[in-house]
């Protein structure tokens, strides 16, 4: 295949998930994360989750679409990395995260997958 100029850059600029209940989804992602959470700097229609990864994760409850039907994903919608997936996968029990998937390893690499409050699939892997 030929590549071409395109004005699209070549890289994943922000992840959406949809979601019921914004305010539970923003501290569920946080507290998954590690990161700090206000409640108050919750407002709909979206909320930025404020990764330090380079592509951003957005939550949208859709708030002024009053025909969207939050229908959550069976399939991985994308992954987070751990440098450690046993001990990713042992904090992950100890918070009670529906487990969709066991470990799994293929040489080096592993992962599992989880749900989140609305069910969506996600996964853990090291690389």
């Amino acid at each position: 295949m030929n590549s071409t100029a395109s004005p699209i850059a070549g890289k994943v600029n922000n992840v959406f998930v949809h979601v019921s209940d914004l305010k539970k989804s923003a501290a569920w992602y946080s507290r998954l994360l590690g990161l700090p959470f206000d409640e108050r700097d919750v407002e709909s229609p979206v909320y930025n989750v404020p990764v330090t990864s380079k592509v951003g994760l957005t939550l949208d409850d859709h708030t002024f679409d009053s025909g969207f039907s939050l229908q959550p994903s069976d399939h991985v919608l994308f992954n987070f990395y751990a440098e450690d997936v046993d001990e990713a996968y042992r904090f992950i029990r100890e918070n009670d995260i529906p487990i969709a998937r066991e470990i799994e390893r293929i040489g080096d690499f592993c992962y599992f997958n989880f749900r989140d409050p609305d069910g969506n699939v996600l996964m853990i892997c090291n690389n």
